[in-house]
């Protein structure tokens, strides 16, 4: 298995260098040419792995789009072409909290840079020396923005204080086309707006692997309603056909925000320290009474319609994410590991696929309807050996590296036969197999 291993942290390591545009790690060099906010956040961690520095200057260049609100958007362009929604669909440029110098998009993503700053610092205090000190003054310097971001997602998105983050948008989550969004996005009538030509479709040679186009639609529609208000947050609120509860973007941000507090402590932040241990705990309580008592599931929360969603997507393991009671964390790596999920026998590799092979939506080779991610398979096993569960982190992580053995650092994987998806050379997905890769020797 070391030699594995090894020909996988190598050949990582270089899809990393070559993405590398001297300050910011290109997503895909293709197919997503610009810098995405979890994206980002997950390339650091591997990059860590490489240089601490470099890792630091990852999140620092994400940082300059940080808007006047404290939210971190999901894009930062870069000047180059060949993405579709560009800066001229997102049209932020006049919104009033949008930063001044640097072409944004409108919407957010997970926030898992805490996490990843948690990592760093924690490999420069193993590595010592300039790396220590390099991190420690970063996140000296940094850390109230960090602190911006996470209070904007508490109390802007979850204007109820259910401990659950409402997003405007599917690609919010994430998990762009998952069967969590359906029945929200089915509601949407989209009304007049430009046409559009698609770009990710001229990079996968099977369409059928990507959101349709009346998908598209939809997306589109949602931006033009946002642009419509200038990303106003309580304005978005009144005319957004997409009001959803997103109970994994929710464990995310509870685990960052103890993560955070921890990184806090060593500074003497204590106000902020406070409030971000009880935006964790109010986090991890939503999270935790969102877990239906029939699937076993967290379930997604439809504002507009007042519904719960029970779907059975991995979504649901939000819980392992942010941690939970004994018993329902227990029940929830049973389950995971158990025949409805990476023990099914259809699949390839025990791994989590993004819907579960018993439910009628799964579709092994669609983006988020059923292939495994190697990052979300990564974040999973992380959070498992945080928690405690490091046989089942074990698992996964053995069958992960399995999977990158290919050495494509595809997208995403067909759940069954293992066929690599989406973009090849994908830096988060290089990320992971660094990050276990560490793991795996250490």
């Amino acid at each position: 298995m070391s030699g594995v291993v090894d020909r996988v942290a190598a050949r990582a390591a270089d899809v990393l260098r070559e993405n590398d545009r001297g300050g910011t790690t290109l997503a895909a060099p293709r197919l997503y040419p610009h810098q995405w906010s979890w994206d980002a956040a997950f390339i650091s961690i591997g990059l860590t792995r490489l240089s601490v520095p470099r890792a630091l200057t990852e999140l620092a260049n994400l940082l300059r789009g940080q808007w006047g609100t404290g939210m971190i958007p999901q894009i930062v362009f870069s000047g180059r072409d060949g993405y579709f929604p560009g800066p001229d669909r997102w049209r932020t440029a006049g919104a009033a909290a949008s930063p001044a110098a640097v072409q944004t998009s409108g919407i957010c993503q997970p926030p898992v840079h805490s996490v990843a700053l948690y990592l760093i610092c924690d490999q420069a205090r193993r590595n010592g020396g300039d790396d220590a000190r390099a991190a420690t003054e970063f996140v000296r310097s940094t850390f109230d923005d960090w602190f911006r971001w996470h209070s904007w997602l508490s109390d802007v998105r979850d204007p109820a204080g259910r401990g659950l983050v409402e997003i405007h948008h599917g690609w919010e989550s994430g998990m762009d086309n998952s069967p969590r969004w359906d029945a929200a996005y089915s509601r949407i009538r989209v009304g007049p707006m430009p046409p559009f030509v698609r770009e990710d479709t001229k990079h996968v040679g099977d369409v059928a692997q990507r959101p349709s186009d009346e998908d598209y639609r939809r997306y589109l529609w949602l931006v033009e309603q946002l642009a419509s208000v200038g990303y106003d947050d309580e304005r978005t609120r009144e005319v957004i056909d997409f009001r959803v509860a997103d109970v994994f973007f929710s464990a995310v941000l509870a685990l960052a925000s103890d993560l955070l507090a921890d990184l806090g402590e060593e500074l003497g932040r204590v106000e902020q320290v406070r409030s971000l241990r009880e935006m964790a705990r109010r986090g991890r309580a939503g999270v935790t009474a969102a877990v239906s008592p029939t699937t076993g599931l967290a379930m997604d929360y439809d504002v507009r319609t007042g519904e719960w969603v029970a779907t059975q997507t991995l979504g649901g393991f939000a819980p392992l994410v942010c941690g939970a009671d004994p018993q329902t964390y227990t029940a929830q790596v049973d389950l995971l590991l158990g025949e409805r999920w990476c023990g099914h026998p259809a699949l390839r590799l025990p791994l989590p696929p993004t819907t579960s092979p018993m439910s009628g939506a799964f579709t092994p080779n669609n983006y988020w309807r059923g292939p495994q991610w190697p990052v979300t398979s990564w974040l999973l096993s992380w959070a498992l050996e945080h928690h405690g569960h490091a046989d089942a982190a074990a698992t996964i992580r053995a069958a992960g590296l399995e999977q990158l053995s290919d050495l494509s650092f595809a997208e995403y994987y067909d759940a069954t036969d293992g066929t690599a998806l989406g973009s090849r050379h994908q830096s988060w997905t290089a990320a992971a197999a660094l990050a276990w890769a560490g793991e795996a020797t250490r």
